[in-house]
């Protein structure tokens, strides 16, 4: 049952580690989210998210984050190991569903030149 938890060291929280990551990142994006990844120096994959005032209301946003931490909380195989991993939502997304915001994400992650 661990490999479907979202625990503390999974979670990237630090403003700089953010910024190394948009620095030093791969960029890839879809129509609702962008995502950057980047090496780091520990065996855990690691999830950052991004959600500006511009995505909408705070309920939005809030469900927008829930749906992407339940993404990856049940496709943890989908990210590459021992990266950290930033999404980013983008600016007026319609209010999504979990599959809808699943089959964007597996798409975007699935793909052939991601990490």
């Amino acid at each position: 049952m661990k490999e479907q938890s979202y625990r503390k060291p999974e979670r990237i929280v630090n403003r700089n580690r953010f910024k190394e990551i948009y620095n030093q990142g791969v960029w890839r994006s879809s129509q609702y989210f962008t995502t950057v990844t980047c090496i780091n120096t520990q065996d855990v994959k690691r999830l950052g998210i991004t959600i500006t005032k511009k995505t909408g209301n705070a309920v939005k946003r809030n469900k927008i984050k829930r749906l992407i931490r339940e993404f990856f909380r049940l496709n943890k195989g989908l990210f590459p190991d021992k990266h950290d991993i930033v999404i980013i939502a983008k600016k007026d997304m319609p209010h999504l569903t979990y599959q809808q915001v699943s089959d964007e994400l597996t798409e975007l992650f699935t793909r052939k030149n991601h990490i």
